[in-house]
């Protein structure tokens, strides 16, 4: 698995990841509790590392945390707004949000300098406000890799505990700002424990980014923070920070995985409804080559990026979600009227989304201190 790559995980690839790098999977009981999660609900999110420590922090009333980001190198799209619903979902349940503003890794990853990241950073962080994220200091930590001393001292810390065979085995041979970017992940994903106290961390990722889950477990394994108690300096332990796991969204028209490096494969929340509805229209199917042969065989609805996109994000009511594909296998619902369903749903939820945003953009700019 490569986070920097374009290449998708495969349907048939998850249970050999989970056995391979020892992830576990969400137990029914972890799902009844969480229920209200669509994402768990609907087993979109499949996996999970050290979960429990969560529902133990729940359940003593103990203070604990979600932490997850952004790269700031272009708009919102689809393939950002699942992890960011999922962070807004564990804020709701309770935890406090630190999100990170991924600077320094867009500028090793796409060039982006730091200047020019500031004005997508507000623009991203007014989208993660609209769908919710309450940015109040009590339940919210929001920064920039590059103005985060906290996170750069980590980087350097950790540092000496790695060897370039150590990070060639766990991302192949990258360039090395790329290892340097990676040791700043581990930064912001102990950022929560080293700013506000040892505590259980949650991050939901997509697969594709557990190599950054397992370097900072690894290296938390061996990482403390000093305290002073009764006028002793002591070496505190930190939780080992755990994750969920979401499955990625393929491409909507057919390619691996949706890439910002390939704007056919998804749409933006800024790009015009235009162009929205020409993507979804363009969009793979499950269906068959014609209207004969659909009613006839029935279509593939496991395949087709319209019933996913549906489910992942723009249809609330599940018994509807079921019902459309039990249609599409009868060959009941053609792949026009599903798609004509979708652009209706899709665009009324931007437009409602554009309306939140618009409102926030000067809050977002306040909290980046971007002028």
């Amino acid at each position: 698995m490569d986070p920097w790559s374009s290449s998708n995980i495969l349907d048939e690839d998850y249970e050999r990841l989970i056995n391979e790098f020892g992830i576990e999977r969400i137990s029914d009981i972890m799902r009844q509790k969480l229920l209200k999660n669509r994402f768990i609900r609907r087993k979109i999110i499949f996996g999970h590392r050290s979960l429990e420590d969560i529902f133990k922090a729940v359940e003593k009333k103990e203070p604990w945390a979600v932490m997850s980001g952004i790269k700031p190198s272009g708009p919102f799209h689809l393939g950002t707004l699942t992890t960011a619903l999922e962070i807004v979902e564990f804020q709701k349940l309770g935890g406090k949000a630190y999100y990170c503003i991924a600077d320094i890794e867009s500028w090793e990853d796409n060039g982006i300098p730091y200047e020019e990241a500031g004005e997508t950073s507000v623009d991203n962080l007014a989208d993660i406000l609209a769908l919710g994220l309450d940015p109040s200091p009590k339940k919210a930590y929001i920064w920039r890799q590059s103005k985060e001393d906290i996170v750069k001292d980590v980087c350097f810390k950790v540092g000496r505990l790695l060897t370039l065979n150590m990070v060639n085995a766990i991302y192949g041979e990258k360039p090395f700002g790329l290892y340097l970017a990676a040791l700043i992940q581990v930064g912001d994903i102990i950022l929560p424990q080293v700013l506000d106290g040892v505590q259980p961390t949650v991050v939901p990722v997509g697969i594709d980014q557990d190599p950054h889950i397992r370097l900072t477990r690894d290296l938390t394994r061996r990482y403390y923070k000093e305290i002073k108690k009764n006028g002793k300096i002591i070496q505190q332990e930190f939780f080992l920070p755990g994750a969920t796991y979401h499955k990625l969204l393929p491409g909507l028209d057919g390619s691996d995985k949706m890439s910002k490096r390939n704007p056919n494969s998804y749409f933006t929340f800024n790009e015009s409804f235009e162009s929205i509805e020409k993507k979804i229209k363009g969009a793979v199917t499950g269906g068959r080559r014609n209207k004969k042969e659909q009613q006839e065989l029935g279509g593939e609805p496991q395949k087709c990026m319209i019933y996913k996109i549906l489910m992942y994000h723009f249809e609330d009511d599940d018994d509807k979600l079921a019902e459309d594909f039990e249609k599409c296998v009868k060959g009941e619902l053609l792949c026009g009227e599903h798609k004509r369903d979708c652009i209706e749903k899709v665009l009324k939820y931007i437009k409602e989304h554009r309306k939140k945003k618009e409102k926030l953009i000067d809050k977002a700019r306040e909290i980046l201190k971007v002028e």
